[in-house]
């Protein structure tokens, strides 16, 4: 049974003309976070999950994000769900179940029937561990440029250090209390390779295949063990780098045919 949680509701103050658009403020175990909440004309809702380096409002003020997908999904008539969680958290098992708790909430508060949950990079990432997680909460999702394995992923970053990899690594394990050799039950409880057959709701993966950030081979690994499964796509994006996937693939497309 989902947890409750308390929701102080307001209107979110914003220039950028999103009239209806809610500030959900909730505190969970002494901290206190957030989330955007758009109600639209259906009972399907789209969550999106952040990138690392933003917060919860990006799909509202990263312009290409938000001309691309945002203005689409309110015309398909979908309500929009953009939680901060923690913010670069890393879908940390903490972030697991404030998502988990918030999304119960808005079931019954906003009467929602289903949640797509369509995101990349670090939000496409945590779509996979939550539903594997959590796959009552996720009627279909996306991952875009995403990790499939935490675990590999944190040893990929310490070998590959630089940037804002460093900055990545020095996240997950913040968020993770360690690194995975200190913690592995909980990285192994994080792997999604680890546990595909939790993977019962259609997916699309996209990478590009010169990924700079997180690796292809990420994907790929995902997509050679779901071979068969009826209801997976996976797009590789050939010379693509960390955003291509954002643009390159018909996400609109693969949604508006799930929802019928």
């Amino acid at each position: 049974m989902t947890q409750t949680v308390d929701i102080r509701i307001d209107e979110w103050q914003n220039d950028g003309g999103f009239a209806g658009v809610e500030r959900l403020t909730y505190r969970i175990d002494g901290g206190e976070d957030w989330a955007l909440a758009w109600p639209g004309e259906r009972d399907a809702w789209v969550v999106v999950l952040h990138g690392h380096g933003s917060r919860g409002d990006q799909i509202f003020t990263r312009p290409d994000v938000r001309e691309k997908w945002l203005r689409e999904y309110r015309a398909l008539g979908l309500g929009v769900l953009s939680p901060n969680l923690r913010d670069n958290a890393w879908m940390c098992p903490e972030a697991v179940d404030d998502l988990h708790r918030l999304i119960g909430w808005a079931r019954e508060h906003y009467g929602i029937a289903s949640c797509y949950f369509l995101s990349g990079s670090m939000g496409g990432s945590g779509n996979l561990i939550y539903a594997t997680l959590h796959p009552e909460d996720v009627t279909a999702l996306s991952a875009l440029g995403s990790v499939t394995d935490i675990w590999s992923y944190v040893y990929w970053l310490r070998n590959n250090p630089g940037g804002v990899k460093d900055e990545i690594y020095q996240a997950i394990v913040s968020a993770y209390g360690g690194v995975p050799e200190e913690m592995p039950d909980k990285f192994a409880a994080h792997s999604v390779l680890r546990h595909l057959d939790r993977l019962t709701m259609p997916m699309l993966v996209s990478h590009g295949d010169d990924d700079a950030l997180i690796p292809v081979e990420q994907s790929r690994q995902l997509a050679h063990l779901l071979i068969g499964k009826p209801d997976f796509t996976y797009l590789e994006i050939a010379g693509g780098d960390h955003d291509s996937p954002l643009f390159g693939c018909d996400l609109i497309g693969w949604l508006t045919g799930l929802l019928g």
